[in-house]
């Protein structure tokens, strides 16, 4: 009688995975918004943000964040998102994480931006997205908890 190899629990492995692909995502989108705006700004500025929200065909979320910038200034902002489309869920992004691009001086990063996304997930997850204002291109990355399924249309808004 033969035995059964063991059993090994493939969780962490595909978490891993999941993770990896989601930075490899993260990574593209950075580079592909800031390829066509380089020349435009002359300051590197990252946003650090937590986020929270939910939908029902209306989508919202709000949080906050500070933007730092490789020239030593720094901004608290408020950050909301709005929009609409077929989207139930509710999520949390904890340490998220954004990468500007055309940003002259920091007051740039200020303002709304377009977005839209497509969304799926349950528990823990992970998110990329691109949004842009003008010249200035923001390549966000992020997990949470949460559960969501739909498409959303709408702005993200960053604020004093």
């Amino acid at each position: 009688m033969r035995t059964p190899p063991p059993r090994t629990d493939r969780r962490p492995a595909q978490r891993a995975s999941r993770h990896a692909r989601a930075l490899s995502a993260f990574a593209l989108l950075a580079a592909l918004a800031s390829a066509p705006t380089a020349a435009q700004g002359t300051l590197d500025c990252q946003l650090e943000f937590n986020l929270a929200g939910w939908s029902v065909f209306y989508k919202t979320a709000s949080g906050s964040g500070t933007v730092s910038c490789n020239d030593g200034q720094r901004l608290a902002v408020k950050i909301e998102s709005r929009g609409g489309g077929l989207s139930f869920g509710k999520s949390r992004i904890d340490n998220g994480v954004g990468e500007f691009s055309g940003v002259g001086r920091i007051e740039d990063v200020l303002g709304t931006y377009a977005a839209a996304e497509a969304h799926a997930g349950a528990g823990r997850s992970s998110k990329a997205q691109v949004v842009t204002n003008g010249d200035i291109s923001l390549a966000l990355a992020g997990t949470g908890q949460g559960w969501d399924v739909g498409v959303a249309f709408g702005k993200f808004t960053i604020s004093r």
